[in-house]
């Protein structure tokens, strides 16, 4: 009978152990079918008459902006969700008049970039694939990374993968999501179970209780109508112009054009394991330079930009800054302070 037991036990330890495991995100991926933005789109967007740049990467069409002089040192912009390349336009300018060549990539599904149509066909492992095969592909050298939001998420993989390629780190407003042991293995099922438990939710509500992560993974793979103008103007502290908030909704005309947009937030937990895997070896002995910049009223990243001070070596004695009046998208708030302290970090390093 104990035998029996035993089998039985055993039996449905295994039984979990394969569900959790196909409950992870996979690292395989294949190039799916897209769709381009007309570039109709575009014309006429305030402040960004950036003239456009395409490279091939994977059997994707990537986008990205290069200003200033082909010689200077490189800094590379990279943008989260739901948002482009259109929010560094006024920091590309700043940064290009200093010597600086700046690169701002649109992120697969985003911007001026193709667009997979079908929703598994963006992965994390997809994203940081892409564009390590993108800076591979332009060949930058000796750069600077700027990330914020899956910027960090994405670019601070990359920098993994071609360390060599990167001279100095400068993050705002971003981290790595990871938890190792139980937490990793059972942190993403439990995260989809959450978002799938906050049911079809149609609104947000920033400023009341009911605002949470998941209420906000929810929003973006249910609502009906995806509104820009209210994401964009509650994460930032002044007030953009309609122009403004509808360029950030203009490579999105169609459903067929969103879905990175839906789908990027419920990523965010999809590789806690590689990402703490990561953290313990190569951040953990990054001794090149790497810097925070924060926004004051930031409240979803407020405290991560301790944990990278304390955990990098390249950290030590940087002149880490919280950015007063920064919001979560601090390059809308402070692009004159943001550009000011990197040049001021670039220089120093």
């Amino acid at each position: 009978m104990l035998k029996g037991i035993l089998i039985g036990v055993s039996v449905l330890i295994a039984a979990m152990a394969v569900t959790v495991a196909s409950m992870q995100s996979s690292e395989e991926w294949s190039t799916g079918e897209v769709v381009r933005t007309p570039d109709s789109q575009f014309e006429n967007l305030p402040d960004y008459d950036f003239e456009p740049n395409y490279v091939d990467v994977a059997g994707y069409r990537i986008h990205y902006v290069d200003e200033g002089p082909s010689d200077g040192q490189v800094v590379l912009l990279m943008h989260g969700q739901p948002s482009w390349s259109y929010l560094y336009r006024h920091m590309i300018p700043l940064l290009s008049d200093a010597g600086y060549r700046v690169i701002a990539p649109d992120n697969v599904g985003f911007g001026k970039s193709d667009k997979p149509v079908d929703w598994s066909d963006h992965s994390y492992q997809m994203h940081v694939d892409v564009m390590t095969g993108f800076v591979d592909a332009i060949g930058i050298e000796n750069a600077t990374l700027f990330a914020q939001d899956w910027g960090g998420l994405i670019g601070l993989r990359v920098v993994e993968q071609r360390p060599d390629r990167f001279a100095r780190i400068m993050l705002s407003n971003t981290t790595l999501p990871a938890a190792g042991g139980v937490q990793g293995w059972f942190g993403y099922p439990l995260f989809r179970a959450a978002v799938w438990n906050e049911g079809d939710v149609q609104e947000l509500n920033f400023d009341g209780e009911e605002f949470s992560f998941t209420t906000w993974v929810a929003y973006a793979r249910t609502s009906d109508k995806f509104d820009f103008s209210v994401l964009f103007q509650n994460g930032t502290t002044r007030d953009l112009s309609e122009a403004e908030l509808a360029a950030y909704a203009a490579p999105f005309p169609t459903e067929e054009t969103m879905a990175g947009v839906r789908m990027f937030p419920t990523l965010v937990a999809s590789q806690l394991r590689q990402n703490q895997a990561i953290l313990d070896v190569f951040y953990a002995s990054w001794d090149k330079p790497l810097i925070t910049a924060f926004g004051t009223d930031d409240a979803l990243m407020a405290g991560l930009d301790k944990d990278w001070q304390e955990r990098v070596p390249g950290a030590k004695g940087q002149a880490h800054t919280l950015v007063e009046g920064g919001a979560h998208f601090i390059q809308e708030d402070k692009p004159e302070e943001l550009v000011e302290l990197l040049d001021q970090f670039i220089q120093s390093n």
